[in-house]
Order: structure tokens, then sequence, then C-alpha cells
């Protein structure tokens, strides 16, 4: 099949048509079609782990605030218990009272819930922290502190729970 096309001359030009002159894909084109496949998968892939480290963020917060609540029910159960504590990352010992027993199996929990740690490595995390005060029961101020890096966050995030027992 042929087409004419005029020039500006005024002399007629035969010419094949288009679609008998192309026959497949260039590499070219195929180049630039991977090339935006892969543009397109990276976007894809960093959209996830944005997403992954958010969840991870988000898992933590929830786990920090959970632990707050446990907390302020053992004060609730143990009214007379001494629960003021300063800001300190380490565990109490198992000795003594009922308030510090609470306090040991709490710092335990929270390093193992929010911090991540396996029950044999929780004595050397260092970066799961909590304080209870300043005037408890009349008003309980309960702050979680953890290394949220790793989710995307700053490395001292806190989270802080008040109430009155």
């Amino acid at each position: 099949m042929s087409f004419e096309a005029r020039h500006s001359f005024g002399r007629t030009v035969r010419s094949m048509s288009a679609p008998a002159l192309q026959r497949g894909v260039s590499l070219i084109e195929v180049l630039v079609a991977v090339v935006v496949l892969g543009i397109g998968l990276l976007g894809t892939a960093a959209l996830q782990a944005t997403a992954l480290r958010g969840g991870q963020s988000s898992y933590e917060s929830s786990m920090a605030v959970a632990q707050a609540n446990s907390i302020i029910e053992a004060m609730r159960a143990n009214r007379s218990g001494n629960y003021t504590r300063a800001m300190s990352c380490s565990i109490p010992s198992a000795t003594g009272s009922r308030a510090e027993r609470d306090l040991r199996q709490w710092m335990i929990d929270l390093k193992m819930s929010v911090g991540g740690q396996q029950l044999a490595n929780v004595a050397s995390d260092t970066t799961t922290c909590a304080a209870i005060g300043p005037s408890c029961p009349t008003d309980c101020e309960i702050i979680v502190q953890w290394d949220d890096s790793r989710a995307g966050g700053l490395p001292n995030r806190q989270v802080v729970t008040r109430t009155r027992i």
C-alpha cells in the first residue's frame, strides 16, 4: 500500500505507508520501558519500607500506652504501695514490697513489648526507660521512653500518661 504526498515544490512523491515501514519494537523503546518500570518498582519498594517503619512505630506507641495502663492498674490494686520512680532504664530488684515486685515485672514487660527485647536480654537494654511520679497517687505521671530510631522516629521517644488513682 502506498500514499502520495505533495511537497511545496509541486512534485508528487510516492512512499510506503507507516505501518509497512515499522515492524516490531526498537531497542531504545524497550530500554525506556524497562527504566520506567524500574523506577515504578523502586518507588513501590520505598513506599512499602516507609509503611513498615510507620507500622512498627505505631505498634511500639500502642504497647507503651498499654504498659502504662498496666502499671496504673497495679497501683489501683495496691494503693498503699510506693510506685514513685525516677527516669531509669534499670530493672528493680525482686526483693521487697509488692510495689517493688510490680515495678520489676512492669519494667521487664515494658522492655519486651516496647523495646523488642528477648527475656534473656532485658537487663542489658539501656534504651527502654520509665518514670512514675511526681506526686502519686493524687496526680500520677507515667513516662515511657524508648529508642524509636529504627522505625524512623526519635532516639528518645516518649509517651506520657497522667492519671489520678
